[in-house]
């Protein structure tokens, strides 16, 4: 079973920082990440492509939303 965690954004930070190994999941629709999302993060408006886009089963993910308005 797998194990969730709650981080902040200063958290995050940290991690993006130190070059931690994980997945960055954008959460909200399209339309807001072709707007604006984080580095290297990616999006699953789509469900289609989660296959495609989250391929090892084993990787870390941090999934986030935001409304950079």
């Amino acid at each position: 079973m797998a194990d969730f965690e709650t981080l902040d954004r200063d958290q995050l930070k940290e991690k993006i920082d130190r070059g931690d190994d994980f997945v960055l999941v954008e959460t909200l629709p399209e339309t807001a990440f072709k707007k604006r999302h984080l580095p290297d993060a990616v999006n699953l408006d789509d469900v289609g492509r989660i296959p495609e886009l989250l391929p090892d089963k084993e990787a870390e993910i941090v999934t986030y939303c935001t409304n950079f308005n």
